[in-house]
Parts: structure tokens; C-alpha cells; sequence
């Protein structure tokens, strides 16, 4: 079992760069695989990105691709979003979840861990 905490969320201007952060608790955390969905104004909540247990793969969405980075430090318990060249629609409240799954996943339900949320803002 793990609590998640999202940070690092804020207002951010066109072709700028955000990292967001994901504190993790919970000495299994090294074993589970995590993502990074968010949910836009009037939008069904949605894939970002995932990353394997140890860190080996990763997976992101068409829309993110080249452009954000997740990638995770088990010995601090934190996942990371690295987001640059940032879009106006990519405003969005980001979520990280963990999955007691090893790979990386793109389907939600499969996802047992779900942190708060931070808003992401970027101005055009």
C-alpha cells in the first residue's frame, strides 16, 4: 500500500517547462509501476505517461511524446513528470498512481493508488 503527493504543479507560459514531483510512502513502492494521468476542463481524465517498476521502460501518450519524461527514484520514493515545451492544452490537474503491476500500464482501472492532483496551468 502506498500514499502518493503530488507537487510541483503551477502557471506556466507557452513553450515553458514544469517538473512535477510524486512523494511516495510505503516500503513496497520500489515494486510497483506508476503513471501520470491528467483531467482538463470538460475532459475525461487521461493517460500521460507510465514507468516501470525499475525504471527500464516507459510509455507516454501521443500527445506528450518527445515533450515530457517520467522517470522515477525508488531510493527517495518519488516519481517525476518532467514536462517541457509546454501547450496551452496541456493545462490540466496531473495525478500520479501507482499499479501493483511491474510494467507499465495505459489502462486506469488497473491502477490501485491515486494521489490529490496538481494543477498545471499554461498560458498562450
Amino acid at each position: 500500500q502506498v500514499q502518493l503527493v503530488e507537487s510541483g504543479g503551477g502557471l506556466v507560459q507557452t513553450g515553458g517547462s514544469l517538473r512535477l514531483s510524486c512523494a511516495a510512502s510505503g516500503r513496497t513502492f520500489s515494486s510497483y509501476a506508476m503513471g501520470w494521468f491528467r483531467q482538463a476542463p470538460e475532459k475525461e481524465r487521461e493517460f500521460v505517461a507510465a514507468i516501470s517498476w525499475n525504471g527500464d521502460s516507459t510509455n507516454y501518450a501521443d500527445s506528450v511524446k518527445g515533450r515530457f519524461t517520467i522517470s522515477r527514484d525508488n531510493a527517495k520514493n518519488t516519481v517525476y513528470l518532467q514536462m517541457n515545451s509546454l501547450k496551452p492544452e496541456d493545462t490540466a490537474v496531473y495525478y500520479c498512481a501507482a499499479t501493483t503491476l511491474h510494467t507499465t500500464v495505459v489502462v486506469q482501472r488497473l491502477y490501485s493508488y491515486w494521489g490529490q492532483g496538481t494543477q498545471v496551468t499554461v498560458s498562450s
